[in-house]
């Protein structure tokens, strides 16, 4: 199509925007297909050859027409496979400047990565009287010539993120505001943007297990495995207490994010601190593990028996020379019998060197011995006692106390009085009360249930047993017995054949055979002894018998 020459008239500028023939065509024109020359409103100039340009993008777009507001963002790749050319290049001043809007303000590189890189701007002061269609990003890399459009079709956002570049790469930017009469004035930025490798401070992450001190028995693997961050990747290098590592023991292998040190067989030589040092570009992390490889203890050096007596036994020991590379926990210490061999604990986690073993038993022989212990367990052997320690039985001689006798002796009293009593005639009649003047004391209590049977008993006392002055010997005591009287209305009724006067055990009984009326009367039981005498009396009435 040839462009038309010398200006156009309004009216067949608004002809072609609608898609109508100019004259002398016959195709039809699309105001989307025009370079920007054929959409000035001024005049229409030759058009000029558009650049080349590709690119793939992702846009949130605005609602159609809007000016201002939020900003809006886009993601778009310079390069991308099947993009077209961009329409939109630097033209001569429009015929109508009302109709383009005015350059976008504020343009801005919002943030810019190994790879990618941000820009933002602001809506321009002037949209034009046709409104805004959108913005056009446009590159240009250092020493080129031409410009390189991010997005081919205008889209209404006002942030844009430019991907898929590479480190190293240099650039200018700049952004125009587009609406269907054209393109306005770009914004250009004038600092130069700079892809660069983004560079992440080195940091070393220790597991919380190996933030004290790593404890490993002898013969073990070692297996420390240490994250840490840094980009890109940094230099890592392993000492063992300030020195470079044996490669023959210790094997390292490092990854894009953690180092791992590896033992196979721990030695209590590979014990010390372990510092890690991270490195990148003038920056450096340092981290340090600490590793205790610890082993069995020794036994004692020695062990003596100092003491025996009565039921217990001194021993003393000096500490092993051989710890285990680590702390004692303490001793344990065991006796055996010499009858049956068997050992028993008697202390565990015992730290001093000395202790005093009790409870012996009586007559039997006794060896010791002690072990060492510490995290790993109690020592291969033990340091035991040469000599036995014999409990020898000794002898105890009494030494019983002064007894003083006390006297039983006492004055007559009654403990239970006499009883008023009514009584039928014909019918025999007791009357009893307990009185008490030298208690007697009870063999039982002294293991000689059967001794006062085989005594004689005595004639007018009770013997009294008491201890003497020997556990195993008794002193005997002659108990005097009160005398009872018994008595009617005052006179004394001893030897009446009607009357029967018992005493038993303190207990006096008097049975009336066969009571008549004339038996009726106050009747007395009178106990005198050598210290005294006492008296109780009752009333005892016979009914007579009713005659019809």
């Amino acid at each position: 199509m040839c462009p038309p020459q010398g200006p156009l008239e309004t009216r067949q500028l608004r002809r072609l925007l609608a898609g109508s023939r100019l004259p002398g065509e016959s195709g039809l024109l699309n105001h989307r297909s025009l370079p920007l020359s054929l959409l000035s409103p001024k005049r229409l100039q030759p058009p000029q050859p558009p650049q080349p340009l590709t690119l793939h993008f992702h846009v949130k777009v605005m609602r159609a027409g809007a000016g201002g507001g939020g900003r809006q963002s886009c993601q778009g790749a310079v390069g991308g496979e099947g993009s077209a050319a961009s329409p939109f290049t630097t033209t001569p001043a429009p015929a109508f400047p009302s109709d383009v809007p005015s350059a976008p303000l504020l343009l801005a590189v919002e943030d810019v990565s190994d790879s990618s890189v941000t820009v933002s701007w602001e809506p321009p002061e002037s949209l034009g009287r046709l409104g805004l269609q959108g913005y056009v990003l446009e590159l240009r890399r250092e020493g080129a010539l031409d410009w390189e459009p991010v997005n081919v079709r205008p889209m209404m956002v006002t942030q844009l993120t430019v991907r898929n570049l590479a480190v190293g790469d240099k650039f200018f930017v700049r952004v125009a505001a587009v609406s269907s009469a054209g393109a306005g004035p770009p914004a250009v930025l004038e600092q130069l943007v700079h892809i660069q490798e983004t560079i992440e401070a080195p940091k070393i992450r220790v597991p919380r297990h190996l933030r004290q001190t790593y404890i490993r028995q002898v013969g073990e693997s070692i297996n420390l495995q240490i994250p840490f961050q840094g980009n890109p990747k940094p230099q890592v290098l392993w000492t063992h207490n300030g020195h470079a590592l044996d490669s023959q023991r210790v094997s390292v292998r490092t990854g894009d994010q953690d180092s791992i040190l590896f033992i196979r067989s721990a030695q209590r030589s590979d014990s010390g601190c372990y510092e890690l040092t991270v490195q990148l570009k003038g920056l450096e992390a340092k981290a340090a593990v600490n590793i205790l490889v610890i082993e069995k203890p020794g036994p004692p050096s020695s062990i003596r028996l100092l003491d025996v007596w009565s039921c217990n036994a001194a021993l003393e020991w000096t500490p092993p020379q051989d710890t285990g590379n680590t702390e004692l926990l303490g001793y344990t210490v065991q006796k055996a019998d010499e009858k049956t061999g068997r050992w028993f604990t008697v202390l565990e986690r015992y730290h001093p060197t000395t202790c005093t073993v009790s409870d012996l038993i009586v007559g039997n022989s006794y060896s010791f011995r002690v072990f060492s212990e510490n995290l790993c367990g109690l020592s291969a052997s033990a340091a035991a006692t040469k000599e036995l320690a014999h409990i020898v039985k000794t002898d105890v001689v009494a030494k019983p106390k002064s007894f003083v006798e006390r006297d039983f002796s006492e004055a007559p009293s009654f403990t239970q009085p006499l009883a008023d009593h009514t009584s039928t005639p014909g019918y025999s009649t007791q009357l009893s009360c307990s009185v008490r003047a030298s208690p007697k004391v009870r063999a039982g209590a002294l293991g000689l249930q059967s001794f006062q049977t085989t005594l004689p008993k005595p004639e007018g006392g009770l013997w009294g047993l008491h201890p003497g002055p020997h556990p195993s010997q008794l002193s005997l005591t002659l108990l005097p017995q009160p005398k009872i009287i018994w008595m009617k209305n005052k006179m004394d009724i001893q030897g009446n054949p009607k009357y029967r006067a018992l005493s038993e055990q303190g207990v006096c009984t008097l049975e009336i055979r066969k009571p008549s009326p004339f038996d009726s009367g106050v009747y007395t039981c009178k106990a005198i002894n050598v210290l005294g005498e006492a008296s109780v009396d009752c009333r005892l009435e016979v009914k007579a018998s009713a005659t019809h």
